[in-house]
């Protein structure tokens, strides 16, 4: 892992991240979507450091990936941490198809391109990372496109272990499922089960994806409850009365309301 791209390394676990690994000497291609947290991880770490943003959900989003994995002369690991989620009880379409269409199309549309660069450059050697989550274990109600998009993002990355095992890809795959991260996702004055700290967090991924773990459950204490929650059989799943604090902070829901006012004619 000598060049690492990591998308989504503008705050919480990938801004952590990306410090963590410009720090120790790597060569690190950071993006997202503020543009003032990318120039100053470049200015920060100047010579281990390069950056563009990009936005997932756009069209645009692999030509410009494109461009940072030259700039950085090349991408051994490919780290996708980008994602958003919503309660959403009310099951409102914009938070949902919000949701989907980053944690879905956008992680399909940048994880698939990093499998082609890697499968047409590298001599097809490569290593593909992304933070999915717990969630992703069974659908979650009040977590409905969130949870269910976890559980894609888990199969697709399954998938594209099983086509580059078929192809005779070098291709290593790590998925990372973290339970409740203290991150900007949260709200601050709210309690969550099990939360973890992000520095915590991100010691024990990178720890994970240096050595290509292929599945890693963050931390033991969530291992436990995604074990059980796996015996639990689909008949007593439905009945349970899950409850979920939200896991959009203020500052998001007052993001995503300016995205759909815009959006109106």
């Amino acid at each position: 892992m000598k060049r690492v791209v990591i998308m989504g390394a503008t705050s919480g676990i990938g801004l952590m991240v990306a410090r963590k690994l410009a720090a120790s000497g790597m060569r690190v291609g950071v993006a997202g979507r503020k543009t003032d947290v990318l120039r100053q991880l470049k200015e920060q770490y100047p010579d281990n450091v390069e950056f563009e943003s990009i936005d997932i959900t756009r069209r645009d989003a692999t030509r410009l990936l494109r461009v940072l994995i030259d700039r950085l002369g090349g991408m051994d690991t490919y780290f996708h941490i980008s994602g958003v989620g919503y309660e959403n009880v009310a099951l409102d379409p914009r938070k949902e198809l919000t949701t989907i269409e980053t944690n879905v199309t956008g992680f399909a549309r940048m994880t698939g391109y990093a499998f082609r660069y890697f499968r047409d450059n590298n001599g097809g050697r490569g290593h593909i990372a992304a933070v999915t989550s717990v969630a992703g274990t069974n659908g979650i109600g009040r977590l409905a496109a969130y949870s269910s998009s976890k559980c894609f993002d888990q199969c697709y990355l399954r998938a594209l272990n099983q086509l580059a095992t078929v192809e005779k890809l070098d291709i290593k795959f790590t998925d990372i499922r973290p339970g409740w991260v203290r991150t900007p996702l949260l709200y601050d004055d709210r309690d969550y089960p099990m939360t973890m700290q992000v520095p915590y967090a991100a010691k024990r991924i990178i720890r994970a994806v240096r050595r290509r773990n292929r599945v890693a459950v963050i931390d033991w204490r969530w291992n436990l409850v995604v074990g059980l929650w796996r015996l639990i059989p689909n008949w007593l799943w439905v009945r349970l009365p899950i409850k979920v604090d939200s896991i959009a902070s203020p500052a998001q829901e007052r993001e995503h309301a300016a995205e759909l006012r815009a959006e109106k004619p």
